[in-house]
């Protein structure tokens, strides 16, 4: 991986996240689940205007899968459709991370999303007043380690997902070792019961304690999604949508494909007087380096 250069501010990278793990065609129908309708989706995500795609694997039941063989298929299918940069998840409940570490370092994505710690990971219904899923995501520093080790070993960039203040302050020991290096891409993520909270002053947080020059975006999870990228596209920040994150347009009617949410996302990215990257321009702002 290079060192980025210094970046036009005007210009936005736009993630989409395609499908995430947790909502199925119950909810939306448009969530993609076999490789080749989650390559169509990263393609008409890309023609909306994202420059990556952020993935996690299913089975063609809509199942979650950890498959390096699934993700490989992912590649192939989404390289055959588009240039869009791929972004694989790594998370996993597991303290074993050998299916990550295999795809990391076999299939090779440009990045792979890296959660940097530990925390409650809940939802609560108001209506109910009671939590529809309350857990633990366990992230210590081992695993994170052994996903550095082959993120490093692959080129693959790590994009550091910081769910709280204490997740972004926690690089500094891996920083230290020498197995997290710059330029450094962080995620933040907001509105998860456990993590911080939708405010701009948690993004203001969060920009202070990342080190000085990093790339940073914002994943608004649930209704609050729109106000949250148009709270980072004037905080100088990166963006991400999709169904992964929010089913709805900011009208409140469900989206009909990913490409619905990124031509929203890409329109209110030229309304604020930004715009967002091609394919190109992202690689060079995240540093990562010529196609290979």
């Amino acid at each position: 991986m290079t060192q980025a250069k210094p970046r036009d501010p005007d210009v936005v990278v736009l993630t989409c996240a395609l499908t995430g793990v947790l909502a199925n065609r119950n909810q939306c129908p448009a969530i993609p689940y076999t490789p080749e309708e989650i390559a169509e989706e990263a393609r008409r995500a890309y023609e909306a205007g994202a420059s990556v795609v952020h993935i996690h694997a299913r089975n063609d039941d809509g199942s979650p899968t950890t498959s390096p063989a699934v993700f490989a298929r992912i590649k192939e299918a989404c390289r055959a459709r588009s240039p869009i940069l791929l972004n694989f998840s790594t998370g996993t409940l597991s303290d074993d991370v050998s299916d990550q570490v295999a795809y990391v370092r076999d299939v090779r994505p440009e990045i792979a999303a890296l959660n940097m710690g530990t925390m409650n990971y809940a939802k609560y219904s108001e209506k109910r007043r009671s939590f529809v899923f309350d857990m633990v995501f366990p992230n210590t520093y081992e695993k994170i380690i052994k996903l550095l080790h082959a993120m490093n070993d692959a080129g693959v960039k790590p994009e550091l997902e910081c769910f709280d203040a204490g997740h972004t302050a926690g690089i500094k020991p891996l920083l230290d070792m020498g197995v997290l290096r710059g330029p450094l891409q962080f995620s933040f993520i907001v509105n998860v019961l456990g993590g911080i909270p939708p405010t701009v002053e948690s993004l203001q947080l969060q920009t202070k304690i990342m080190p000085a020059g990093s790339e940073w975006e914002v994943i608004g999870i649930s209704s609050c999604q729109w106000r949250m990228l148009a709270t980072a596209l004037v905080l100088g920040g990166n963006i991400r949508c999709g169904l992964e994150d929010h089913l709805y347009l900011p009208n409140g009617v469900m989206a009909k494909s990913n490409a619905e949410l990124v031509e929203v996302a890409a329109r209110l990215t030229r309304d604020v007087g930004r715009r967002p990257a091609t394919v190109d321009e992202a690689r060079e702002i995240l540093g990562l380096g010529p196609a290979s």
